[in-house]
């Protein structure tokens, strides 16, 4: 099944987003048959804050590392790491993806929807087959954040060529029934407390991102294993160093066949 294909299931498609080589791959030994990347996963594990472009050699280097993997890849470039549309549409494909998600904002600040509009347009014209998931981030910068302001950009991504949208931060089953019903492309939220897969798939979404949240469980996770041996505790169970261990040469085999 194609990427494309994978948004326009019954059930909606659940992206978890890596954040290098060996969680991409526990993804998918798990089941998933489409990983995405998390920039802010990609930029902390290299030491840097999410946002202001830090994750661009970082992100096209574990596209690279996992361009020969048994599954679909999608990769975060935040806004794309430029304000130019063609050299952005010059990035988006050097990356050797099935998919992009690119944010409508910089440095916090939602950016001028005809600019973003015309990086769509630019990662198409280049890249026709490239799954473009446009993100609108009204509501997770509580900027403009209105159904009507967000189906204004919306509908000018669509226009543009974008295959989804992305509106992390719309939680209100309301507000997400109305995106969904006049969003001419599959919509794509992020992972809530409040809302299961099954309530977001009767909404009408259609795929939903883990975003970093993986990430950041994990460091907590890493820190609570040191801490419970630290405090005489149980250290806690774990997938066997082997089993990593071999998924790991698994690849780099496959990696060297090319």
């Amino acid at each position: 099944m194609t990427f494309k294909a994978l948004h326009h299931r019954a059930t909606p498609l659940l992206l978890p987003n890596a954040w290098d080589v060996a969680s991409a791959l526990a993804f998918a030994e798990a089941g998933f048959p489409a990983v995405g990347t998390t920039s802010f996963g990609v930029a902390a594990a290299g030491g840097s804050p999410d946002g202001g472009r830090a994750s661009r050699q970082a992100t096209q280097v574990l596209a690279r590392k996992l361009s020969n993997a048994p599954f679909h890849l999608s990769a975060d470039i935040e806004d794309g790491y430029d304000d130019d549309p063609e050299r952005v549409a010059e990035y988006a494909a050097g990356l050797g993806v099935d998919g992009i998600n690119i944010e409508d904002s910089t440095d916090e600040r939602l950016i001028d929807p005809a600019l973003h509009a015309a990086k769509v347009a630019a990662i198409k014209h280049v890249s026709p087959e490239l799954f473009v998931n446009a993100r609108i981030d009204t509501y997770w910068l509580d900027q403009k954040a209105t159904v009507e302001e967000t189906l204004t950009r919306a509908t000018a991504y669509v226009a543009a060529g974008a295959d989804g949208i992305f509106v992390p931060g719309a939680t209100d089953p309301s507000a997400l029934r109305d995106l969904v019903n006049n969003i001419a492309a599959p919509v794509n939220t992020l992972v809530h407390p409040t809302l299961t897969v099954a309530e977001l798939a009767r909404l009408g979404v259609r795929r939903i991102s883990t975003g970093s949240l993986p990430y950041r469980a994990a460091m907590d996770a890493a820190v609570r294993a040191a801490t419970d041996v630290r405090d005489g505790g149980t250290p806690p169970t774990a997938t066997p160093y082997p089993v990593m261990q071999e998924r790991l040469l698994r690849h780099q085999r496959l990696q060297e066949k090319g």
